[in-house]
């Protein structure tokens, strides 16, 4: 699937103690990613904190997202759910509002198996008739997709991508070879954890799934023509200015970062939700120090 290449930038969602999206800071944010050439936009992601709202919450950020987009960059909306019959309904609402894809990880409680997940992507894949990427993140889910499961989805009618964690640099092209080699021909490959996104793509990763694109995408999409220029020593070095910034996500976690470069930027006064916290003083000042260091101020 074409929009599941390239640089999909994914930005917060801001909201309210309560958890109520607010509209008119969303539509800033994504004021700076539509005509910005990013390929798609991954609303209601990790860093857009799905997780933490409720279904008329989430519907109301697909629908700001859509009006403030106007057709110009494709959706791909978070849909993720711990039940499998509410993760249907949430692609449901996903569909007929008009996103392109939806994003789909197995949240769970209880630890799941290999075959608990794949009978919840393929029944949401054939109840909502939206097309999902599947969306590994271990890190939050403590679910890992093995090459195996990851080919067995691929073959669901309306499972189109998967997105993967990119490993350590010296990881990545036999991580690849192991899901190129599970997947049909053509299935997009794509990787999120900025500070190794310039080496997957390198090694041939399809899409960059970008959190510092989601409130920088020049950023992100000078790497990536960096490297669709076969110019992998540019990539490097872009991706090296950017150590200051990938350091502070590695320390403090990408959403917390974010939320901090948002407010210091005047660009939206939210808080991430609780029981997450804003970033204490001291590392906001580090925030704000690579800020002015990397110019992105």
């Amino acid at each position: 699937m074409t929009l599941l290449t390239g640089l999909s930038a994914f930005p917060i969602t801001p909201a309210d103690a309560e958890g109520r999206v607010d509209p008119g800071a969303l539509r800033v944010l994504l004021a700076r990613l539509v005509g910005s050439g990013v390929d798609s936009i991954g609303l209601l992601g990790s860093t857009g904190t799905y997780a933490y709202l409720s279904r008329a919450e989430r519907r109301r950020a697909l629908e700001t997202a859509l009006d403030a987009t106007a057709g110009r960059v494709p959706l791909l909306v978070g849909v993720g759910a711990l039940r499998t019959d509410e993760a249907v309904r949430l692609a449901q609402d996903a569909k007929g509002m008009g996103a392109a894809a939806g994003l789909l990880a197995p949240v769970s409680y209880t630890p799941l198996t290999d075959d608990e997940v794949f009978e919840h992507f393929a029944t949401v894949a054939r109840e909502s008739g939206l097309p999902l990427c599947i969306y590994d993140n271990p890190g939050t889910t403590h679910f890992r997709f093995g090459p195996d499961l990851v080919g067995r989805l691929a073959r669901v009618p309306g499972i189109v991508a998967v997105k993967s964690p990119a490993p350590e640099p010296e990881g990545v092209a036999a991580h690849l070879a192991a899901l190129r080699a599970a997947v049909p021909e053509g299935f997009p490959l794509g990787y999120s954890g900025d500070w190794h996104a310039a080496e997957a793509l390198i090694a041939g990763g399809d899409a960059w799934y970008s959190v510092v694109a989601g409130l920088f995408p020049e950023a992100g999409l000078a790497i990536l023509r960096a490297v669709r220029a076969g110019d992998a020593a540019e990539a490097r070095r872009l991706d090296a200015r950017m150590r200051p910034l990938w350091d502070l996500f590695r320390a403090f976690s990408s959403l917390r970062v974010v939320y901090a470069c948002a407010d210091l930027m005047g660009l939206c006064h939210a808080a991430p939700p609780r029981p997450i916290l804003p970033l204490p003083e001291a590392a906001r000042q580090r925030v704000a120090g690579a800020l002015r260091a990397l110019d992105l101020s």
